[in-house]
């Protein structure tokens, strides 16, 4: 395609006013705050001079490839062309060529077929157009109508366009410079905010006084996506939007202004009437303060989207290339700044379970092995001992019955050193040790600010023993408001945090411990029903130290072993007499108190011979009750065994042993448990 001719000649009188009227355009461009609001002042003294009916700018967009199109008339009419593709515009095909071109009689002009029906509209038959351009840049192009065919522009004319055009580019060029400049000192105090900090509440702070420094814009709204991909959370300092945007409000991400640009991770630009057809209430109220058009980007991180950045304008197509190419690099540096403040959370994290487990690994270390600590031949140990090897296989629930002191924390060991998680954390929560208040705390950890003092976001227990085994000592004395968040996370393996709105999902052996009569103070409403019975899956109850007497010789030579390498003491010998008075002794705090009392003996010792204190014994003997009271649980169990020998094992029914004794079935299964009752028992 080769551009129109244009005439030669004119009237030379004239070429004073051109030169004068090129003064006056150089003025008004160099005063005027933007090349529009220039053009409009131009335009009336251009087209008079030129004998034309319309002025046109064409801008070129290089991030849609097209020609962004005004127009002034010499009727004082003005507004904008639809956008033109490049290769359908007169105005495309002279900023491409860089020549002039002339379109003599728009009724027959083939090439354009687009801008035809434009052209006519406005009373525009013959069309000149030419490039706007420096030496280094090109910018677009300036366009002249006349409503009359064949009215091709003198040349006298197309020299004065041209440097009208030049004018143009020029300021366009200095413009560009300009806003380079301050863009750039823009993004370096933005970026140094943004460096201040890492950790993610004054990242955030920062982001917000960052956006109010993007002046040129009426208001930005900042959308952040959650971790999940389904919501996102609005900030911003927009007053009028306030119920939606200045708390970090959570919207679904389907229905948010930010949806598209975040799933597609391109730039999105909406219009006054996109906001019109959406139902939301952002878009809804922006809408109705006149906000013309928003241009959506997204916080590209590496490969992951963490959100979009949304500035807004009540000016028609506010958003052009360089304003875009802007937009992006702030999006860039607050994607980049969210992405370390949320890796230093998330090492920030780490570091605290890490500390967590560490403190609890060194207390498995000095509780490993403890196993071994397990000594004795009764048939009541190793009843216990065969059960928790065949439920360790499994991760089944265990409760561990026994009065204190006889070794329930062992046990739970024990099964969890026998399973499966063997490898993964074992965590003990003691829940008579800790205050009610921090209990909940304790067992599933809380978000920073949820209660006064909680200044770090802090992991629970059961977050710890993820993939592991969680020991509930003393489970009895958990609150009954506390209980029901037990139970959700026995049933469905999930909890929140305390403060926090994120379901959690873990993976736990829960093993239950206590010296309590659970099935009484359910009766008492002391402990609910419903957690009982999912604690109550395998029951596995410790024998006192006093129903297993063989095993005391055993133990106490195992404790003076252990106490004398531990106090650098050599013990060789143990008086029987010694070890006869402590069979005999009762021992209500059972192991535990047979091992301080052996301890005590070694500290007492002077040479290699034991010299156990056994004048306490007697003491504490003289004291205890008499025989028949101390013989009165064996007769319980005698009598026990004996009615279940006569039902055959028969719990329940109105002829099984729970009737024929007046109680409960689970009253008399809870005896059972207490007194070491096996069906070895009374079914042989």
């Amino acid at each position: 395609m080769s551009a129109g001719k244009f005439a030669i000649g004119g009237d030379p009188s004239s070429e004073h006013s051109r030169y004068r009227l090129l003064l006056e355009i150089t003025d008004m461009v160099a005063r005027a705050n933007s090349l529009p609001d220039a053009f409009k002042e131009l335009a009336p003294p251009v087209l008079d001079l030129t004998g034309g009916e319309l002025l046109s700018l064409s801008l070129h967009d290089p991030r849609r490839d097209c020609m962004l199109n005004r127009y002034w008339k010499k009727n004082q009419e003005s507004g904008e062309f639809e956008t033109s593709p490049v290769d359908k515009a007169v105005t495309g095909w002279a900023w491409e060529h860089q020549e002039p071109i002339a379109i003599p009689d728009t009724e027959r002009e083939q090439r354009f077929p687009g801008c035809v029906p434009v052209w006519l509209n406005h009373g525009v038959r013959s069309y000149t157009a030419l490039p706007m351009s420096t030496p280094t840049s090109r910018f677009g192009a300036l366009g002249l109508g006349k409503s009359a065919p064949d009215q091709v522009l003198e040349r006298e004319d197309v020299e004065f366009l041209s440097r009208v055009a030049l004018i143009g580019a020029l300021a366009l060029e200095k413009e560009k410079a300009h806003r380079a400049f301050e863009e750039q000192q823009s993004l370096v105090a933005i970026s140094r905010k943004l460096s201040s900090s890492l950790e993610l509440e004054k990242v955030l702070s920062a982001i917000l006084s960052s956006l109010r420094g993007i002046a040129r814009y009426d208001r930005t709204v900042l959308a952040l996506l959650d971790e999940e991909g389904k919501n996102v959370h609005l900030y911003g300092d927009a007053l009028e939007w306030e119920p939606f945007v200045n708390h970090g409000r959570a919207i679904p991400l389907e229905q948010s202004l930010s949806a598209r640009a975040i799933q597609t991770r391109d730039v999105v630009f909406l219009t006054a009437s996109d906001l019109q057809d959406m139902n939301e209430p952002l878009a809804i109220a922006m809408n109705e303060v006149g906000v013309r058009s928003v241009c959506s980007v997204p916080l590209l991180a590496g490969d992951q989207v963490w959100g979009a950045l949304n500035p807004s304008s009540m000016k028609e197509n506010a958003f052009g290339p360089s304003e875009v190419e802007y937009l992006e690099q702030v999006a860039n540096q607050i994607a980049v700044a969210l992405r370390n403040a949320h890796a230093y959370r998330e090492i920030a994290q780490l570091k605290d379970r890490l500390a967590q487990e560490k403190r609890y690994l060194e207390y498995e270390i000095r509780s490993a092995n403890r196993s071994e600590d397990i000594v004795g031949n009764s048939p009541s140990l190793k009843r216990v001992l065969d059960y928790a090897a065949i439920v360790a296989d499994t991760d089944s629930t265990v409760l561990i019955t026994g009065e204190t002191g006889t070794g329930k924390e062992l046990i739970a060991r024990v099964i969890h050193s026998m399973s499966r998680r063997k490898d993964r954390n074992f965590i003990k929560l003691n829940c008579a040790a800790i205050p009610t208040g921090l209990l909940e705390s304790e067992l599933f950890g809380h978000e920073k600010g949820a209660f006064t003092g909680a200044v770090s976001q802090k992991l629970g227990r059961l977050e710890l023993a993820d993939k592991g085994t969680l020991l509930l000592d003393e489970v009895g004395d958990i609150p009954l408001e506390l209980q029901p968040k037990l139970l959700r996370v026995l049933q469905d393996q999930e909890f929140e945090r305390l403060g926090g709105t994120k379901t959690i999902r873990v993976d736990v052996r829960l093993i239950a411990a206590t010296n309590r009569d659970l099935v009484r103070a359910v009766e008492e409403k002391e402990f609910r029903s419903d957690l009982f019975y999912r604690l109550h899956v395998f029951p596995l109850h410790l024998p006192a130290l006093r129903e297993r007497r063989e095993d005391i010789p055993l133990l106490v030579r195992h404790f003076v072993e252990k106490c004398a390498a531990r106090l650098h003491k050599r013990i060789e010998v143990i008086p029987e007499e010694a070890v006869q008075a402590m069979a005999r002794w009762k021992w209500p705090g059972n192991i535990r108190e047979l091992e301080n009392f052996i301890e005590r003996s070694v500290i007492l010792s002077e040479g290699t011979r034991l010299s156990a204190p056994l004048g306490e014994l007697r003491e504490e003997i003289s004291r205890q009750p008499s025989d028949s009271d101390v013989t009165l649980r064996d007769k319980e169990r005698e009598h026990i065994i004996e009615i279940l020998r006569q039902t055959r094992g028969a719990l329940s029914g109105p002829s099984g042993a729970a009737a024929r004794l007046g109680l409960k079935r689970t009253t008399l299964q809870y005896k059972m448990q207490r007194l070491g009752i096996s069906r070895m028992d009374y079914l042989h």
